[in-house]
């Protein structure tokens, strides 16, 4: 054989690997940022429950530790906002309007303002921070934009130019890795993130939850967040009580998301024009009420609210009034302004308000409770079948499928009608305004060199 076809055939065979390589690039580098993203996850949910549980051994192991959080809540709060605005901008609040602001946004730099790998781990480390000072908040709402932030970092070193699809996986993989939901990360990118179906990046999302999903299992195993149960809807005053949840659920859920929105505008005009120095104030305010409404409520408003939920949910009723006490924590956790989300002490308040309906009423505490999260959580969120899908997988319940699909529309019909604009979506048009904003001034900025010279 001639050397000079030998060459030959070893260049084109050259050629033939790294246009595969080209092509199996991009792949490659999404399959693992997805693994990435569970691995995040699960680290990001034991430094959570950690930093609770220091919280609560520090404040329950002296004669007066239970005063303890009268200096430590607001310090935390104080501490976080001010890490947020001066280290982390756009790291406050949930999360979630973010990656949805994110994905409005077509320019790079304007995504990477709100998603980034630095944002990520400011993220993670501030709400570990609020948690350890006893703030109301979860860490579900941030995975989504720890996961949005991760997969965008993945696409742009693989090459990949599906900038909303990645973002859309990303948030998918954090809430299926985040509560071990599978089926409710993939509505949950459907119905509240995108808000449309789109078969190419709904691709994308399986891919990503899956990866994520048996990531987080290969470290945690299986496991369903709130434990199982087989709760059934038999009676006459059951499915009374599918009505009053869902309703009553969804109405509250509404006053909050509206509250929300509407004390948020306010809070930022009020702000201006020493945002620092004023929201450094409002945190420690916040935090300082939410220290005494923990210890009024006897430490039960403190961290996600996980451990009340499912005492709740196994038949074992707290005060009638810790909803209201939760969800006064929450509001005021949620406008400090510190990275924090709000689906963990979401479903904490809908339990503990279907919980009081069904103690007032004689019905089943436990199947009141999970009625009243659905109906609150739909109601807040405004995104129905996020809602049943997500408690469906984390109570491993499949007896009560359509009592919870009922209470679930039933507090989302109710929530639109009082409060038009979901919640999520209305957060995140301030970020796209201030993106607009940026981009603006940086077009209208005098050009330099040449083009300024004329």
């Amino acid at each position: 054989m001639p050397f000079s076809y030998r060459k030959s055939k070893m260049l084109r065979r050259s050629r033939v690997m790294r246009g595969s390589w080209r092509v199996w690039k991009p792949r490659v580098v999404f399959w693992i940022g997805a693994i990435a993203i569970g691995l995040v996850s699960v680290a990001f949910a034991w430094a959570a429950d950690e930093a609770q549980m220091l919280f609560k051994s520090a404040t329950s192991s002296g004669a007066y530790s239970f005063l303890l959080p009268l200096l430590l809540t607001p310090a935390g709060f104080i501490l976080c906002t001010w890490l947020a605005m001066t280290f982390f901008p756009n790291a406050q609040g949930s999360g979630i309007p973010q990656a949805i602001a994110a994905r409005h946004l077509r320019d790079e730099q304007s995504r990477s303002a709100l998603l980034s790998l630095k944002l990520a781990a400011g993220k993670i480390a501030l709400t570990v921070i609020g948690l350890f000072s006893g703030a109301s908040i979860g860490r579900e709402g941030p995975t989504v934009q720890v996961g949005a932030s991760i997969m965008l970092a993945a696409g742009r070193f693989g090459g990949m130019a599906q900038g909303k699809g990645l973002i859309l996986a990303g948030s998918a993989a954090g809430i299926a890795a985040a509560f071990n939901t599978p089926l409710a990360g993939i509505v949950f990118a459907i119905e509240e993130m995108s808000r449309t179906y789109e078969s190419r990046a709904n691709g994308l999302v399986l891919t990503a939850v899956v990866l994520s999903g048996l990531a987080a299992l290969g470290l945690v195993g299986s496991y369903t967040y709130f434990g199982e149960n087989s709760l059934a809807v038999a009676t006459r005053l059951d499915w009374l009580m599918v009505v009053l949840c869902g309703v009553g659920g969804g109405a509250l859920g509404a006053s909050f998301s509206h509250g929300a929105l509407t004390l948020s505008r306010r809070i930022r005009r009020w702000a201006q024009p020493a945002p620092l120095k004023k929201m450094l104030m409002l945190a420690g305010g916040c935090g300082l009420a939410v220290a005494v409404i923990g210890i009024v409520s006897g430490g039960q408003t403190f961290g996600t609210g996980y451990d009340q939920a499912r005492s709740m949910l196994e038949g074992e009723m707290l005060s009638p009034l810790f909803f209201l006490e939760k969800l006064a924590s929450t509001f005021l956790s949620m406008i400090s302004g510190i990275p924090g989300g709000i689906f963990a002490p979401s479903l904490a308040v809908g339990v503990g308000f279907g919980g009081t309906l069904g103690t007032l009423f004689g019905a089943s505490v436990a199947l009141s409770a999970m009625l009243g999260m659905a109906g609150y959580f739909a109601g807040v969120v405004q995104a129905p079948m996020t809602a049943f899908v997500i408690i469906i997988e984390m109570t491993g319940n499949h007896e009560a499928v359509i009592p919870i699909m009922a209470a679930s529309m039933l507090g989302y019909i109710t929530s639109r009608m009082i409060a038009p604009v979901p919640l999520y979506h209305g957060l995140s048009r301030p970020f796209i305004a201030q993106a607009i904003r940026a981009r603006r001034g940086a077009d209208d900025r005098p050009q330099t060199g040449e083009s300024s010279a004329r």
